[in-house]
């Protein structure tokens, strides 16, 4: 081959942009796709990325292109994101306008035209309606559907009277559970809550069982929590797929504890929050959800205070008149009675009053005569006693002089008898005295044979010893 017969290479690729466009010109394609290698320029707004297409069966690749989005492209795509809630990122299958165009200098270029939000969503959507089928075939004793509400057993609990101890699931960098804590510790009503945190990752749709391990957690620790709050900040479509997820959403519609979820989606309602007690949209609105079911019981028990009031108010006013009215018929009533009981004494005083003048003079009389009788019989008694002393007088004297005269033959009669006893005259008449040792004795009792004695006579004193000893009777010396 000669020099001669060779072309520049921008010939070349002149040739294939002509035959390009003369193929695809101004042609449009519709292609679903998965997004790739994506990269963002802020500055200028331009996506650079590539759209793959995966073997259903094997997941590897069977086509692959470059692609960018700038200009129309860029704009559809912020649109994308505000309408779907999801981010233009790696990993997303989306229904795309592409055109196709050949650079000599760039080669091949894919750009964006416009990119199918309903796509998106439906797809979505769809793997959620599958979840929540069978969700109500699977789980049919605590999960069922009336209407187009879900109604779970952990929907059918009630809140305590108020809500204090609350357990938190939330990842532990989360500006969403600050958020939370900040609108609870600060509520303008000064009411305390004691917050535990169960910090775990809630993004991420393989991330669900993590989660319901901390739902396990909260059961087995024995605290007896008023609620369960579930916390996440905001995020994209996708970034919400943990909380629409099967294990997840059984988890939350059995759990005996009632669930409040702040999950932080302002535009769908994930299958969790649709098996929770009390969805809300973001941490904030769960907290206010907290401190509002407990003002509503602070409010019920002031209501309650202010009938309680009003009703004890009425009470009194009513009893009140009741009293007046009885006082004012107790003081007439009284008034009555005072008078007639006034007029009874009246009688009675006039009938006292005469009565004691008459039962006076009566005593008065009698005094009189007792007075007469007491002055005149003293005189009468004491002549009466003064003859009775002169009688007894006459009666001492005489009696005196006999009664002294046979004292005195008494006496004379005990002298001679003393004398008659005295142991010297009865010593004289032969009797003796025995004395053992400086005893005297009147029993041979105490006395043996060979026993020193004294006798003593009315004369002598003979000292002796005993040689028998011969018992009697006493009777020797009877007359």
């Amino acid at each position: 081959m000669t020099a001669s017969e060779s072309i520049k290479l921008s010939a070349l690729t002149g040739k294939i942009q002509q035959a390009l466009s003369n193929v695809f010109g101004d042609e449009t394609y519709w292609v679903v796709a998965d997004v790739t290698n994506h990269s963002f320029y802020a500055q200028k707004g331009y996506h650079y990325f590539d759209l793959v297409e995966k073997d259903t069966s094997s997941s590897a690749i069977v086509a692959k292109v470059s692609a960018v989005a700038w200009g129309n492209g860029a704009i559809r795509i912020r649109e994308f994101e505000y309408v779907t809630g999801q981010q233009f990122r790696n990993d997303i299958h989306v229904l795309v306008k592409v055109a196709v165009s050949y650079h000599q200098v760039h080669g091949l270029q894919i750009t964006l035209l416009d990119i199918d939000t309903s796509f998106t969503i439906g797809m979505l959507e769809q793997q959620k309606q599958q979840t929540l089928q069978r969700l109500l075939t699977e789980c049919s004793d605590f999960i069922r559907k009336v209407g187009d509400r879900y109604i779970t057993r952990n929907s059918q609990l009630s809140f305590g009277a108020v809500i204090q101890k609350i357990a938190v699931i939330t990842s532990g960098n989360s500006a969403g559970f600050q958020d939370f804590r900040h609108t609870l510790d600060y509520n303008r009503f000064g009411y305390k809550f004691q917050v535990d945190t169960y910090f775990t990752v809630v993004q991420g749709e393989t991330k669900a069982e993590l989660v319901q391990q901390r739902l396990i957690d909260v059961y087995m620790s024995g605290v007896p929590y008023d609620a369960v709050v579930i916390i996440r900040g905001g995020g994209a479509q996708t970034d919400f797929l943990l909380f629409d997820t099967f294990l997840l959403g059984r988890a939350v519609a059995k759990f005996p504890i009632p669930v409040i979820t702040g999950i932080g989606h302002q535009k769908n309602e994930t299958i969790t929050d649709m098996m929770a007690h009390s969805p809300t949209k973001t941490p904030t609105k769960a907290a206010e959800l907290i401190i509002a079911h407990n003002k509503s019981f602070e409010d019920a028990v002031s209501g309650l205070q202010q009938t309680i009031l009003i009703k004890a108010q009425q009470l009194f006013s009513e009893h009140y008149k009741a009293l007046s009215a009885l006082n004012a018929a107790v003081i007439n009533q009284s008034r009555t009675v005072l008078q007639h009981h006034r007029e009874i004494l009246h009688g009675y005083h006039s009938l006292v009053s005469h009565g004691s003048r008459s039962v006076l003079q009566q005593h008065q009389h009698a005094l009189l005569n007792l007075s007469s009788g007491i002055l005149s019989r003293p005189r009468i008694v004491m002549a009466a006693k003064q003859n009775e002393l002169q009688h007894l007088v006459a009666n001492i004297r005489s009696f005196n002089r006999l009664y002294t005269q046979n004292k005195r033959g008494q006496l004379a009669h005990y002298d001679t008898l003393f004398k008659l006893m005295s142991p010297v005259n009865i010593l004289k008449r032969g009797f003796a005295i025995v004395y053992a040792g400086d005893k005297i004795i009147n029993s041979a009792l105490p006395v043996n044979p060979g026993s020193p004695i004294t006798v003593r006579l009315h004369d002598a004193s003979l000292e002796a010893t005993v040689t028998a000893k011969t018992p009697h009777d006493g009777t020797g010396t009877d007359l």
